[in-house]
């Protein structure tokens, strides 16, 4: 009696119904079903649809299970709906234009004689590279490539005593001839006697945008049909050389070494859009390559191919630029000083004098022999330009009727 007592007191405690009871039958076959069986069931369902709809979604599908699209793009980053990188795409790119670009290019090798007064006279070689530009073999290829003549106090070296042409997949060399050179552009054209070459397909550098594509194709350290790949890091890139000249240059990290002078900088169509000209060396420089751009390079291997040089409009004098202080410290004013006038010359002749200073052509204002040269190489020879000068203090207009430049002169 007393333990039936204490069941009933345990069984109101916990407000448990007696288990013979109907209200414990009825309450334990539905709390079984909304407990248990509905989300059971319901979760299978939930899952079948998710499943359902994550493989009906590629994206999704792919990434779950994979596919073989998927692994050529699993490098392409999306930030909201523009792809910003493609590794296959890349690959592909770089793959196409260098099969289309590398008949094109060409190794070039020169060899001279080194005369010291150490050693007395050594034969020596040098290597390049150089664009095929006609089926009947002109090539394109840098003025400091095949012009070797130089001299000091202490050797002199020889022009060229013979150059070479080796053609891709092709181990004949291939002996050239010079047609044209021109070192202020830094220049040449050479010719071999083989036709049915493949000429390379010239594109516009006057549209080349900074962080486009560009691969340079060459010959460096006498790697032949070498390929480098990078993008344009500027262009209108105002370089001085060793020897003085200032050019007007295409940059790229694109290596560019020793050998590559003369090769293509090519760009994701496979067209040419520069011509390899020099790099920057020393400790801490790395990947500052330069091409001379394909539009300024066109007239000047027109006329090397056609008349076996370049005829510029020139003045005939040499100038020193004078800046401010320089000026105010010799008591004259700003702009080029002329050093000295050359005989029989247009300056001469037009009564240009040593000391005077050139201070503006054709009304503009100039500081430069650069602006001064730039303004006068957009005349023809036979032209009439107009210099102001400052002849002790005094300014005059003179006027000058350019020649034809008869070598690296002003």
């Amino acid at each position: 009696m007393e333990e039936n007592k204490q069941k009933n007191v345990e069984n109101k405690k916990f407000n448990f119904p007696p288990k013979n009871s109907k209200a414990f039958k009825e309450k334990g076959k539905t709390g079984f079903g909304k407990s248990v069986l509905i989300p059971f069931c319901s979760g299978v369902i939930g899952a079948a649809l998710v499943v359902g709809t994550c493989f009906g979604i590629p994206t999704i599908r792919n990434s779950i299970i994979g596919s073989s699209s998927n692994t050529k793009t699993t490098s392409t980053q999306a930030v909201g709906t523009q792809n910003l990188v493609s590794l296959s795409g890349y690959s592909d790119t770089a793959t196409n234009v260098a099969a289309k670009v590398l008949p094109s290019i060409v190794g070039i090798k020169v060899q001279y004689t080194v005369n010291s007064i150490f050693s007395g006279s050594q034969a020596a070689a040098a290597e390049g590279s150089g664009i095929i530009l006609s089926e009947d073999g002109y090539i394109l290829t840098n003025n400091h490539v095949v012009s070797s003549s130089d001299s000091s106090s202490y050797y002199a070296v020889s022009e060229a005593t013979k150059i070479t042409v080796t053609l891709y997949n092709d181990t004949t060399e291939y002996e050239a001839k010079v047609i044209g050179t021109d070192s202020q552009t830094d220049l040449a054209v050479i010719k071999i006697d083989k036709n049915d070459l493949t000429p390379a397909e010239l594109g516009d550098s006057g549209s080349v945008v900074v962080g486009e594509f560009a691969m340079a194709i060459g010959t460096p350290l006498g790697m032949q049909s070498s390929v480098t790949s990078g993008i344009i890091s500027a262009v209108n890139r105002t370089v001085q050389s060793t020897d003085g000249n200032t050019y007007n240059l295409i940059q790229t990290d694109a290596a560019i070494n020793s050998g590559n002078s003369g090769g293509a900088l090519v760009n994701s169509e496979g067209k040419v859009i520069g011509i390899n000209t020099l790099k920057l060396n020393g400790t801490g420089v790395e990947g500052m390559g330069f091409a001379i751009p394909i539009d300024s390079a066109k007239p000047i291997f027109e006329q090397l191919i056609s008349n076996g040089k370049v005829a510029r409009p020139y003045i005939g004098l040499t100038g020193r630029d004078l800046n401010e202080q320089t000026a105010k410290a010799n008591n004259l004013v700003q702009g080029v000083y002329v050093v000295s006038v050359e005989a029989f010359g247009a300056a001469e002749k037009a009564g240009i004098r040593a000391g005077d200073v050139i201070t503006g052509i054709d009304g503009t204002s100039i500081t430069s022999m650069d602006e001064l040269n730039n303004i006068k190489n957009q005349h023809q020879i036979g032209d009439e330009i107009t210099l102001k000068i400052n002849r002790n203090g005094k300014e005059m207009d003179i006027k000058v009727t350019l020649q034809e430049q008869p070598s690296d002169n002003n």
